[in-house]
């Protein structure tokens, strides 16, 4: 991978991982601040979704990251804070500072909150939703998100049906024409 596709990908794992942290994937991991324990937006798949075109934010990512990096230098500046050359600027904040910044791009009267909360929105729906897979594909694969919040495998025949009533009673009884898939007739 070329060095700028490389400071566009580390830049914007560390943003998903600003947006909902997780541990290290591996000792050097720079992107990945290690702020919380378990998976996190990146290893959920944040930056498969940020790339899926039906977000509409594909073609615009360069520019989040280099705007992101541009932003960090000026923060780090009036932080006075000295950043790894080697490192995207954003990638070389603290997990503390990133999250600082964040929370003034995203903050109300930004002129860029639209965009900045656009992303975040993605990183968090990659792990709530794994929106870039199927749900049985993702559950099947171990998707972090969806078993932290307790999604289990459908049955075999690839449909989720739920014996009981979540609310501890049926709410409303089944319609004589419904179909045995569940649709309506």
């Amino acid at each position: 991978m070329e060095a700028d596709e490389q400071a566009k990908v580390s830049t914007l794992e560390a943003y998903a991982d600003t947006i909902l942290p997780g541990e290290k994937r591996f000792p050097g991991d720079h992107a990945i601040a290690g702020a919380a324990p378990g998976p996190g937006a990146v290893v959920a798949g944040a930056l498969d979704l940020l790339h899926t075109e039906a977000t509409g934010v594909t073609v615009g990512l360069p520019y989040l990251a280099q705007s992101l990096n541009e932003h960090a230098k000026v923060y780090a500046k009036e932080h006075d804070l000295t950043l790894a050359e080697e490192l995207p600027p954003f990638v070389a904040l603290s997990f503390a500072d990133r999250t600082a910044l964040v929370r003034s791009l995203t903050a109300p009267g930004h002129p860029e909150k639209d965009g900045w909360v656009s992303l975040a929105l993605f990183c968090n729906m990659s792990f709530d939703s794994a929106a870039h897979k199927h749900t049985a594909e993702a559950i099947a694969e171990g998707h972090p998100g969806l078993l932290a919040m307790g999604y289990t495998a459908p049955d075999e025949d690839g449909l989720w049906r739920f014996p009981k009533f979540s609310y501890r009673r049926e709410l409303a009884k089944l319609h004589p024409d419904t179909t045995p898939s569940g649709s309506p007739a």
